[in-house]
């Protein structure tokens, strides 16, 4: 097709509004504040720190063990208690003090979804 100098084609591309888009990812980024995110690796430190305590040994040395926050706050109270011992058995120092300031800090504290997990 030929076209006469002077005279151009125009193609128009109607554009979408981008507002919409960008108030989705503010709602996803702003599930879990701050002061949550914080309060769970202090506990996550806390515990790292009494482990080391209570098996008085090096990080290198603590048996395998996980103690998932997650999987504790979906217990009752008794359960919880129950699966700390549970996951505790191998140490052979008293280990109530850990357990009852564990459920102490965990008070209040929101389970996590999967995707922000580790």
């Amino acid at each position: 097709m030929a076209s006469e100098p002077g005279t151009q084609s125009r193609v128009m591309f109607q554009t979408k509004e981008v507002e919409p888009a960008q108030r989705k990812l503010g709602k996803l980024t702003v599930k879990y504040n701050r002061k949550d995110l914080q309060r769970r690796l202090d506990i996550e430190e806390w515990i790292d720190g009494q482990l080391h305590l209570l098996y008085d040994c090096e990080e290198d040395d603590i048996p395998e063990l996980e103690i998932d926050i997650d999987e504790l706050l979906e217990l009752t109270d008794e359960e919880q208690r129950s699966r700390l011992h549970e996951l505790l058995q191998e140490c052979g120092k008293p280990k109530e003090d850990f357990i009852n300031g564990l459920l102490y800090r965990m008070k209040g504290l929101r389970k996590m979804s999967g995707s922000l997990k580790k």
